[in-house]
């Protein structure tokens, strides 16, 4: 198998918690970092501007996504230009849909043509992949963020649709495709043998990157002297 350091797939750290956003900063194969609300709401951020503009004091040279929270596209597009102002690392999550699920194509297009860094976000159907793609400037750098890990939460198997995803952006030479909520380490190894180019994965799944190509016997060992441990310290009788 591949070792993390044999994969094309860029690596994105997906978090909220300012130390563990630096300490993965400045790990080398953490080729950028992104957020969202949900996550600062639970790392309890409340001054989202504060909170974001002290990060890029720190992250300069990687790409970095913040996200727009309102309802309205209007007050989104103000939000973005906002947020696009911020640095040249940085990249305006924009939802495909708002909470009434009107979509957001039209702002996109209108945002790509001012040469906005996008990353379109919370994608789980191929028809939203097709119209994003549609909607963005070819030639402007952006990211189309499929949450594959949410598709098979559903039972439904994410690859054949992300490997679709990866024949569709081919229109677009600047978009990069997402492999967004991994569930598994495993997800990393799919989504770089289907040409995935970026996936965002969690500090706990991330933390698993030392157990790559770790001998099974030894796992299998490992976990039998945790059970039995466990059972000791718990004074388990019978």
């Amino acid at each position: 198998m591949k070792s993390v350091k044999d994969l094309k797939v860029k690596i994105f750290a997906d978090g909220a918690d300012k130390g563990g956003m630096l300490e993965m900063y400045e790990k080398p194969y953490i080729q950028g970092l992104t957020t969202n609300p949900t996550l600062m709401k639970k790392a309890g951020i409340s001054d989202y501007l504060s909170f974001c503009k002290d990060i890029l004091t720190h992250i300069k040279d990687k790409p970095l996504s913040f996200e727009v929270f309102s309802d309205d596209f209007a007050e989104m597009e103000r939000q973005a230009l906002e947020i696009a102002s911020w640095g040249e690392n940085v990249y305006v999550k924009i939802p495909v849909t708002n909470t009434k699920q009107e979509t957001c194509y039209a702002l996109v297009k209108k945002l790509a043509s001012q040469k906005v860094k996008l990353n379109v976000t919370a994608i789980m159907t191929m028809a939203q992949v097709r119209d994003v793609v549609s909607s963005l400037d070819p030639m402007v750098a952006s990211f189309v963020s499929v949450f594959a890990g949410r598709v098979a939460d559903t039972g439904r198997d994410p690859v054949p649709m992300m490997a679709a995803a990866v024949e569709m952006l081919k229109i677009a030479p600047a978009a990069e495709l997402i492999w967004a909520s991994p569930r598994e380490l495993l997800n990393i190894f799919q989504a770089d043998e289907i040409g995935c180019q970026v996936i965002t994965v969690t500090n706990d799944i991330l933390k698993k990157l030392a157990l790559v190509g770790y001998d099974l016997n030894n796992y299998s060992l490992d976990t039998v002297k945790m059970f039995y441990k466990d059972a000791v310290d718990a004074g388990f009788k019978l």
